[in-house]
């Protein structure tokens, strides 16, 4: 296991930001998902030893997360959400700083820096100063000074942050790339819910500190709940409040489809049991294929 973490607690003064995680990470790459305020930045800081937890113990790449910090920060990659550059620096100097800065002999870095700008396609503008770069090339950049020390793991953190919709695709098989060829774990903490069903197989998700989900993608969504889609006509409340009493979670999208996910070994059947003895028309009734945003809104729940 790439990432193993036992109990791991940890407060912000009297906010518990992480109450009794555990994880146990397999390869391949993975999601870090949960709303504002889950824990996923200061779950990621932990990993990386920028924090130590309040309680708990746990390893990253074999290496301790309280007492092996700068090997972890050797073998692992960290593209942070925040730009992190230094003024008056091109990418060249900047990319081979931190591949200095993560142990790599100042040739070494020299030459690896041209080579993972050139991959991330900076090439032509490798000797820009980065304050003239756009936000699409500083997720470039970030990405490349991730990886520029050839680590075994990278942590992603919103990669596809402020971006437009070819900039997104395109970082986004850059990192599957990354993933699936040079032999690199990924995890990938996002809010955006298509970023990570594209990218990854395997899934943790968070919520209010505690874990919510985890497991593979494709698992969770059979395993978890069904999700039916239905239209009615007639007294909307009363129905509604039946759904939620037989275990069932109800999301309204703007054109009033109805979303109802059902608990496993709930029988869809009640629902049209419930319409009857509610004087609701059921007009519209399918049973979903259920995605990643779905899964989401289950755990964690629909505001």
């Amino acid at each position: 296991m790439s990432v193993e973490i036992q109990q791991i607690h940890f407060s912000y003064g009297k906010i518990k930001a992480l109450n009794g995680i555990d994880i146990r990470l397999p390869q391949g790459a993975i999601g870090l998902l949960g709303p504002n305020g889950a824990g996923k930045s200061t779950l990621l800081r932990i990993l990386l030893g920028f924090l130590v937890p309040d309680s708990g113990e746990g390893s990253v790449l074999g290496y301790d997360i309280r007492s092996q910090q700068a090997m972890i920060r050797r073998y692992v990659g960290y593209m942070p959400e925040d730009d992190c550059f230094i003024p008056g620096m091109d990418a060249v100097s900047f990319t081979s700083y931190m591949g200095e800065l993560s142990g790599m002999p100042r040739q070494e870095a020299m030459k690896r820096s041209h080579e993972v700008l050139y991959y991330v396609g900076l090439e032509e503008s490798r000797y820009r100063m980065l304050e003239t770069y756009s936000a699409g090339m500083r997720q470039r950049l970030k990405l490349a000074q991730s990886i520029v020390h050839d680590p075994k793991l990278i942590f992603l953190d919103e990669p596809t942050s402020g971006l437009d919709p070819q900039g997104r695709k395109e970082i986004l098989e850059l990192i599957m790339d990354i993933s699936s060829k040079k032999d690199i774990q990924v995890l990938i903490s996002s809010h955006i819910l298509p970023d990570i069903e594209q990218t990854c197989s395997y899934v943790v998700i968070l919520n209010k500190g505690e874990m919510a989900a985890e497991g593979q993608i494709s698992e969770l969504k059979q395993v978890q709940y069904s999700l039916y889609e239905l239209k009615i006509k007639g007294e909307e409340q009363a129905f509604l409040d039946r759904l939620a009493s037989m275990d069932s979670q109800v999301e309204q999208t703007e054109d009033k489809l109805l979303k109802v996910y059902l608990s496993p070994g709930t029988d869809p059947q009640d629902i049209f049991k419930i319409a009857v003895e509610e004087k609701v028309q059921i007009r519209h009734f399918v049973k979903s294929q259920t995605s990643l945003e779905d899964l989401f809104a289950k755990v964690v729940g629909v505001d």
